[in-house]
């Protein structure tokens, strides 16, 4: 089985010769090193570009270990360009070299080189870095397959068997190609053991690696809740056991650059700014949630709000949560409340407010889910995602109701 990843190859083919290092970024193991060496390279290889003209180095192979050295891997991709045609530098996993920011820097004004590259940790992507590529690296986020990309992959396959096995094992492609459910579930528990816990611990030098195992299961029980370190802090002293705010902040930020986890915040929609902690964490793949609990803990409702939430990202939205002041009358008094509106979706001059609800089976239950949506006194377009299988309407309120698998399946879904 081929994914064909047709959205993130054509970011790609956009990108190409424009001046600046194309950038994948990702969780290990989403499919970015595919994307670059199968589909970007068959994709130069049908134009027409040579073999000789294609300089592909994997940093993760240990027969190229002495590439890692920036001065070795310059050399080596210097003795590879071999007259002005135009060349292709694809490096993959590139934070594993040393002072690689130069590397790539000394290709920016070679006009008959164009560089793509892929990296794992968010943290060579911050300002500092990117001012070390003077303003000209651009990124590509690639995330693990959507379930309309599952959808085209088995068309046989009916959108409950493929949420069913979405929601259990998200979309990371080895999962999704391992036959038989004992073997996903070994497989998804070895890997976060294996690799991501691993690059963690070994990066940041961990000593006390049962905390953060156990920091993970707790964001991982309390996906689409809101917390923050302090909350977390006196989680463990609950259970007897002393670990810092800071320590916490620390270990919910290396899980976010290792793109494990997403973070999003809380938005004031009247007031129009950003409000502190706490916050909501979402996991990037749904398998590897459900891996850290033992897949004991299938809460359909609170899947479902963290599957919407990453095909937001994937889409290219910016995603918060939003918070709104109302005073209501309860009892004849007023009453200062402070309500919540799952996600406020903006991508580029357009907005959307979106409420994820299992089901809307009667009046009252419309209200409750519509209740914060009605709150808004904008004209940006409002939306109530259920689970069950309805064509998209809109109510009286004019709030559009809109079934979860239109939603993910549907790339103009928003529109």
């Amino acid at each position: 089985m081929k994914f064909n990843r047709t959205y993130y190859l054509n970011e790609l083919i956009a990108r190409k010769h424009n001046g600046m290092i194309k950038i994948i970024t990702g969780l290990r193991r989403s499919g970015k090193s595919f994307l670059l060496f199968e589909l970007f390279k068959d994709h130069l290889l049908a134009n027409g570009v040579g073999e000789d003209h294609i300089v592909a180095i994997s940093m993760e192979n240990r027969r190229l270990k002495n590439l890692r050295n920036p001065d070795e891997c310059l050399a080596y991709i210097d003795a590879r360009i071999q007259d002005e045609q135009m060349h292709y530098v694809l490096i993959d996993e590139v934070q594993l070299m040393g002072e690689f920011e130069d590397v790539l820097n000394s290709y920016l004004d070679m006009p008959n080189v164009d560089v793509y590259v892929t990296g794992s940790n968010s943290r060579f992507l911050i300002s500092d870095v990117v001012t070390e590529f003077r303003g000209r690296g651009d990124e590509v986020r690639v995330y693990p397959l959507s379930i309309s990309e599952l959808q085209e992959a088995y068309p046989e396959k009916s959108w409950d068997e493929l949420w069913q096995e979405y929601s259990n094992f998200g979309g990371l492609p080895m999962a999704v190609l391992t036959e038989g459910t004992e073997r996903k579930k070994t497989y998804l528990k070895q890997l976060f053991k294996t690799t991501y816990f691993k690059d963690i611990i070994d990066r940041y030098h961990i000593q006390h690696t049962e905390y953060l195992g156990q920091l993970v299961d707790f964001v991982a029980s309390s996906v689409g809740s809101l917390t923050n370190a302090n909350k977390l802090t006196n989680t463990f002293l609950s259970k007897g056991q002393k670990i810092s705010i800071d320590t916490i902040g620390q270990y919910l930020d290396y899980l976010q650059d290792a793109f494990l986890i997403s973070q999003a915040k809380r938005y004031d929609i009247r007031g129009k700014q950003y409000i502190g902690s706490p916050y909501k964490f979402y996991f990037t793949d749904l398998g590897l949630r459900n891996a850290r609990l033992n897949f004991r803990q299938y809460e359909e409702t609170h899947l479902m709000e963290n599957a919407i939430y990453m095909e937001l990202l994937r889409r290219g939205c910016e995603v918060d949560v939003g918070v709104l002041e109302v005073v209501e009358y309860e009892e004849r008094k007023q009453v200062h409340k402070r309500i919540e509106v799952d996600f406020v979706v903006n991508k580029g001059d357009k907005r959307y407010y979106i409420q994820s609800a299992y089901a809307v089976p009667d009046k009252e239950k419309m209200y409750q889910e519509e209740r914060p949506l009605l709150k808004i006194y904008d004209s940006f377009k409002k939306m109530i995602v259920v689970q069950n299988n309805v064509m998209p309407w809109y109510n009286e309120n004019g709030t559009l109701v809109m079934s979860l698998r239109q939603f993910l399946t549907d790339e103009n879904s928003l529109q």
